[in-house]
């Protein structure tokens, strides 16, 4: 099946331009409707297996760099594929689907396509890539210098605070408390209550 106008033109828009025959490729191989949403904060990309669809559903946020997006767009087309080859008996982030996205993004990982100082971090996630690259703060540190809306220069990321240091966020301060993985305990000052926030959120030191 040939690649619609349209998907070349969103493709165009979204990616790097020297992997666009590479996802156009991909399509060709396993045709599946393609939109780009307005940004989600819970998700970067979905992809969602429907037994009633003959044509399943991808789904990518749009304002995601070129980089995360074409990163972003082979973690949902491995989903696609893993479902297409082992079923819904699988688990949603496991081997197989590790074998498929490491399989899919091979071609593509070089320095022709990924800036050198994103192939560095995204090489060693690639070696055992969790169910989201925004877990790996490295790899999200070196993406986010290319993101479309140039971060403030007051701002930094959550998870380079110190345990103490008090932070603006969304317009409300907070003090930042343990750390839990990938995410960090902090506290509001005005109310007292507490919220479980990303490492990776972009805040203000106060």
């Amino acid at each position: 099946m040939k690649v619609p106008p349209a998907l070349i033109s969103i493709f165009t828009k979204h990616l790097p331009p020297t992997s666009i025959s590479y996802c156009a490729l991909l399509w060709e191989e396993i045709p599946f409707h393609f939109h780009v949403k307005a940004p989600r904060t819970s998700k970067l990309g979905d992809f969602r297996y429907r037994k009633d669809q003959k044509i399943q559903t991808i789904t990518l946020n749009s304002d995601l760099n070129p980089y995360q997006f074409l990163l972003t767009f082979i973690h949902e087309v491995a989903h696609l594929r893993t479902f297409e080859r082992y079923g819904p008996v699988h688990a949603p982030h496991g081997k197989e689907w590790k074998k498929e996205f490491r399989q899919l993004l091979a071609p593509i990982l070089v320095d022709s396509v990924f800036p050198k100082d994103i192939l560095v971090p995204l090489r060693l996630h690639m070696q055992n890539p969790s169910a989201s690259s925004a877990r790996d703060l490295f790899l999200m540190k070196e993406m986010s210098k290319y993101d479309k809306k140039i971060m403030d220069s007051e701002e930094t990321f959550l998870a380079d605070l110190p345990a103490g240091q008090s932070f603006i966020l969304q317009g409300r301060t907070f003090t930042k408390k343990e750390t839990r993985r990938t995410r960090v305990m902090c506290e509001e000052v005005s109310t007292g209550k507490k919220f479980l926030v990303s490492r990776l959120a972009k805040v203000i030191p106060a």
